[in-house]
């Protein structure tokens, strides 16, 4: 219970699916944990009241992904919070598909990398600043960032690309104080979003990942618990790669 007792982390878009997941994770470890989320005010406040009953500290915080000023605000919050930060999971992000030549409406484009490259980017800037010695700094990426399985996805797969390539470079920079920095490509989680496709797709992608189905949301978040342990202390400018052998 007690691995992270004392610690504190910052888990962005963790008010469901694979952040909210993460989020337990960490609480069970016993960090304190804090949360940004976009909409729901209510959901955030019983996911505050759940943690809470497990004997951490917790926070909600509304903020805008794609904004980057934002990034220091929240960070500045979890700080006022907590003292301290020792964790960052950059999991918010969004998927806007559209093949190339057939969409000409930049907008979408614009949100993607907004959210997905540079609210990653401006929120590691951010902590760096703050963050204590020997912390650890994890973005929840995806496998779209190393391989294009399907057409309409080139913005998509480009963002997550650049977050790679930031987080190869951030692990240089953070070496010295001993913050380690690392990305998780992520293939098909048991998420609401994965689970709400049509039938006929789900059962479609499952037949092109050998292990022929979707991840389970503790295996990522085993895989986030690992990653901020101090057996982990050793691995940064890493991409790990959770996808069931799709991009074997």
């Amino acid at each position: 219970m007690d691995g992270l007792k004392g610690k504190s982390a910052l888990v962005t878009g963790g008010s469901r699916g694979i952040g909210k997941a993460i989020l337990f994770a960490l609480a069970a470890k016993g960090a304190d944990v804090a949360f940004s989320y976009r909409s729901s005010v209510a959901e955030a406040e019983a996911i505050v009241a759940e943690l809470e009953q497990r004997g951490v500290r917790a926070r909600a915080f509304r903020s805008d992904q794609a904004d980057p000023a934002a990034a220091a605000r929240l960070v500045d919050a979890v700080m006022d919070a907590f003292g301290r930060l020792d964790i960052l999971v950059n999991n918010a992000g969004v998927a806007n598909l559209g093949r190339l030549g057939e969409v000409h409406d930049y907008a979408p484009l614009d949100q993607v990398w907004a959210v997905n490259t540079m609210g990653v980017v401006a929120t590691i800037r951010a902590a760096a600043h703050v963050m204590a010695d020997n912390g650890r700094i994890i973005t929840i990426g995806s496998v779209s960032g190393s391989k294009s399985s399907a057409p309409g996805a080139a913005d998509y797969c480009g963002s997550k690309a650049a977050v790679a390539g930031y987080t190869r470079g951030a692990a240089h920079d953070l070496a010295p104080r001993g913050i380690t920095v690392n990305i998780i490509e992520s293939g098909m989680m048991q998420s609401e979003m994965a689970l709400s496709m049509d039938p006929a797709d789900q059962a479609r992608i499952k037949s092109g990942i050998p292990l022929a189905r979707y991840g389970e949301l503790s295996e990522i978040s085993g895989l986030v618990t690992f990653l901020v342990s101090e057996e982990a202390a050793y691995i940064s400018g890493a991409t790990l790669t959770i996808d069931g052998g799709f991009s074997a």
